[in-house]
């Protein structure tokens, strides 16, 4: 079996979950890292051998297969094209980049290579989702006519709360909307097997002016500091979004993405309505799946070998009871792709760099939508 060597690019919150999360495969090592800041002590305390703070010496000299890119939006693009220009594959956070340009820069460069380009959309991975995509195509639930859902955080909620992502020369021109409502809306599309071909978006923003620390912060930090250590910033991104839909097989939808709502660490739902039944995922019991009946009692799935679709039972790792959730989700999305860079000829459940430009577009589009107050065709 041929082992892998990975470097990780950005060693924040998710780029520690990539390390921890590769190490758990068997066939990938992860052999570097790099990081701007305290690259050394990120290595020692991650086991990582070796650490760069300067991301192209780290591709020039360590003999790669994969790059995983855990850094700020907006340097996406640089990084994801220098590798390939290397020959190494590339496993990209979400969003893809900041503009369509660049994500359709991406695709055609990784097809001219002739390597694999993979965005984390781990929702797609968590089992029940699997599943409910899989009963849809038999037409368990009927034809689809309803989608709705939310994806809510409230680690902004504070205005001495701060982030690179809220500031759009690093997140690009939408921020709750990239940063969550893209994995909503990836979800959405992935289980229904239905496009979005509209939509119709209103945004807010909460804290006009926010205190920005005089110091790194990482993401979801609770920490705290006195009024000299701030400075006031403005902030162009929105803090909620309301989103209407149009599918292509015309179902019609709406989501509410936000990072200010108290209490919702991450919660996410996603809920189907079909002419025969209705289904309902919810983040904070991701093992389990609702399926609505309109003249018989409900249904509560949980997640297990006996319960799922037979086309499902790859994604689990565990026997029944045993609870499988955000790491593992990043596992299986993982497993996926490092199976794609060994056979470019199968078929894989993956985001691709195609669907991070699809994702690319929406964004765009529902950014365009809020400032027409009013629908825009995709």
């Amino acid at each position: 079996m041929k082992i892998y060597r990975a470097g990780i690019i950005g060693t924040g919150f998710i780029g520690a979950v990539h390390i921890e999360t590769l190490r758990r495969l068997g066939n990938v090592d992860v052999v570097a890292l790099t990081d701007k800041c305290n690259a050394k002590e990120t290595a020692e305390k991650l086991n990582v051998p070796f650490f760069f703070s300067d991301y192209k010496k780290m591709i020039d000299t360590m003999d790669l297969d994969t790059v995983h890119i855990c850094t700020p939006n907006n340097t996406h693009y640089e990084i994801a094209m220098y590798a390939m220009d290397h020959g190494i594959n590339v496993i990209c956070e979400k969003p893809m980049c900041t503009t369509i340009e660049e994500a359709k820069a991406l695709v055609a460069k990784a097809a001219e290579k002739g390597l694999v380009g993979g965005i984390n959309f781990h929702n797609r991975f968590y089992p029940m989702n699997n599943h409910l995509k899989n009963i849809i195509q038999d037409g368990e639930l009927g034809s689809i006519f309803s989608i709705t859902g939310n994806y809510t955080q409230d680690w902004l909620l504070f205005d001495t709360d701060y982030s690179w992502r809220l500031s759009s020369k690093e997140s690009g021109n939408t921020r709750a909307v990239a940063d969550i409502g893209s994995h909503w809306m990836d979800l959405a599309e992935y289980v229904t097997g239905q496009k979005i071909v509209a939509v119709n978006a209103d945004f807010s923003t909460i804290h006009a002016k926010r205190k920005k620390p005089k110091k790194t912060v990482l993401a979801f930090s609770k920490e705290t500091f006195s009024e000299k250590d701030y400075e006031p910033v403005d902030i162009d991104t929105e803090d909620n979004a309301n989103v209407l839909f149009k599918f292509s097989n015309g179902a019609i939808g709406s989501a509410f993405f936000s990072q200010v709502i108290a209490g919702k660490s991450v919660d996410i739902n996603l809920q189907i309505g079909g002419y025969k039944k209705s289904a309902e995922w919810h983040s904070m019991s991701c093992n389990q799946l609702t399926i609505g009946n309109r003249d018989s009692y409900n249904e509560t799935i949980e997640k297990g070998i006996a319960t799922v679709h037979p086309d499902t039972r790859p994604l689990i790792a565990y026997p029944f009871g045993h609870a499988e959730g955000f790491p593992d989700a990043f596992k299986q999305s993982f497993r996926s792709i490092y199976s794609h860079i060994a056979d470019p000829s199968g078929s894989y459940e993956h985001a691709t760099f195609e669907d991070g430009l699809h994702e690319m577009i929406l964004c765009q589009k529902i950014f365009e939508s809020n400032q027409k107050q009013g629908w825009v065709g995709i």
